[in-house]
């Protein structure tokens, strides 16, 4: 017993030695030694938290992320518009310190680089009583020609009109949008946007929400009939856009169209955004985001959905569940999610459609682009990058520009110079009483702060 108590104490007695030997030792390690492993430890739990690949680009070279097409094999619009733009056959080289999906869409909205540019705005109210801004660019507006007042179009009757969808929390002063509306200006064209104003009826946008895009380009087209039209929507706008051109199939005035990021399927995209560690703190921003957009219009949401819930809610799902599903008169946020979702309208589309989308998309995820579908729609062409985050794409050094923006235009100004455009069925009869639901309202200028002034000649019409 003793001999094994000596042992074991023996033994005791060697292993403190040992550890205490191991301390010396790790003491003589010079500081810095330490300081460079915790700074690398630190670097590389940066770089795979914020999905960087800039040492990937740099020892490959930085070889630019192929476009990749998908679309029938039959198409028309793929061989006769799309085989024709050299940018959706070339590549796309982000902007190298911007080699993330995350600093790329951090930086689309709170920098962005947009350039400088001033908005007239046409007000009009539908026959729910809701207000519809329209905020217009010319290419007189870009090229420091003389402001156009209230004849907001009244140069060539024919110069094609771009409107665009924002996405979610987003409207016309947002730096992804000046980027589009500028360079499409700036090609010759009229573009309108989706501007934000007072809610004044008891409906409010939503992802599904059609009828405010039905009526304006119902709209745009009797006032003027001349002038193609063409759409592009982003993000959740893109999803409102997708699902008008399903439900309105070939009755509708749309010469060809574009969707940038998508979420496709609302009820993926949910369980996506709440599933990542960076996807959870986006979709908290969106949130607070949408609780800043009911706070501008506490009188609606709190006459017509929960308030208190609004307030509480620290997630897309929450707000959706206290305000979007009782306003729109949901059973519940996921019957929202699967009604409202543009995927299932998609075999509809009789629209030239071409979709962009970045493989590495930190909220919209590709998981749900109904890839089968579109391939089967002869009107639908897929763009896919490698990278390029939510509605950035930046490239060159000095990220001035998004690539994205250069495709759409390159392929609307194919698509308008060839014979591939959508015309409407000459029988077919509006679903919206034009008359009846839109009123002339003033047009206004509106200034980089966000002041709105009047024009004098603008049409008046009671608000």
């Amino acid at each position: 017993m003793f001999m094994d108590g000596y042992c074991i104490l023996d033994s005791a007695a060697s292993s403190s030695d040992a550890y205490w030997l191991l301390l010396r030792v790790l003491a003589l390690v010079p500081l810095w030694h330490y300081l460079l492993l915790a700074a690398f430890i630190l670097f590389s739990f940066i770089y795979n938290f914020l999905e960087l690949h800039f040492l990937q680009d740099l020892f490959s070279g930085f070889p630019g992320s192929p476009v990749a097409l998908s679309y029938n094999a039959s198409s028309q619009i793929y061989h006769g518009v799309v085989s024709n733009c050299k940018i959706l056959h070339g590549k796309y080289f982000a902007t190298p310190w911007l080699c993330s999906p995350h600093l790329q869409t951090l930086f689309v909205n709170y920098f962005g680089r947009p350039p400088s540019l001033k908005y007239t705005r046409q007000l009009f109210r539908t026959a729910d009583g809701g207000t519809i801004a329209l905020d217009w660019l010319s290419s007189s507006d870009v090229s420091g020609g003389a402001p156009h007042g209230d004849d907001v179009a009244s140069e060539d009757e024919s110069i094609p009109i771009v409107v665009i969808i924002p996405g979610l929390t987003s409207d016309s002063s947002s730096q992804y949008v000046k980027h589009l509306a500028y360079y499409t200006a700036k090609r010759g064209w009229k573009v309108v946007v989706f501007g934000g104003v007072s809610i004044t009826s008891n409906f409010s946008y939503n992802a599904g929400w059609t009828e405010d895009v039905r009526t304006v380009i119902n709209y745009l087209h009797k006032e003027k009939s001349k002038a193609p039209l063409f759409v592009v929507g982003t993000s959740i706008g893109a999803n409102i856009l997708v699902k008008y051109l399903g439900e309105d199939g070939e009755n509708i005035p749309v010469a060809g169209a574009v969707a940038v990021c998508s979420p496709w399927d609302l009820l993926v995209r949910d369980r996506y955004i709440r599933r990542g560690r960076m996807q959870k703190l986006y979709d908290k921003a969106l949130a607070f985001g949408l609780q800043d957009y009911a706070k501008l219009h506490q009188s609606h949401f709190s006459r017509n959905a929960n308030w208190e819930g609004i307030l509480k809610s620290f997630s897309v799902r929450d707000f959706d569940d206290h305000a979007t599903r009782v306003v729109g008169k949901y059973e519940s946020v996921d019957t929202y999610y699967r009604r409202c979702s543009s995927s299932i309208y998609v075999k509809s589309v009789a629209v030239p459609l071409l979709c962009i989308s970045a493989l590495d998309d930190p909220i919209c995820t590709t998981e749900a682009i109904p890839w089968d579908e579109c391939k089967a729609n002869k009107n639908i062409v897929v763009a896919t990058v490698k990278h390029g985050g939510h509605l950035a794409f930046f490239e060159g050094i000095t990220a001035s520009q998004l690539w994205w923006v250069r495709a759409v235009n390159e392929f609307l100004g194919v698509l308008h110079s060839g014979n591939y455009m959508h015309k409407q069925k000459k029988n077919s009869k509006s679903s919206i009483a034009l008359d009846s639901s839109i009123d002339h309202g003033p047009y206004v200028n509106v200034t980089e702060d966000g002041t709105v002034a009047a024009l004098n000649n603008g049409p008046t019409t009671d608000m």
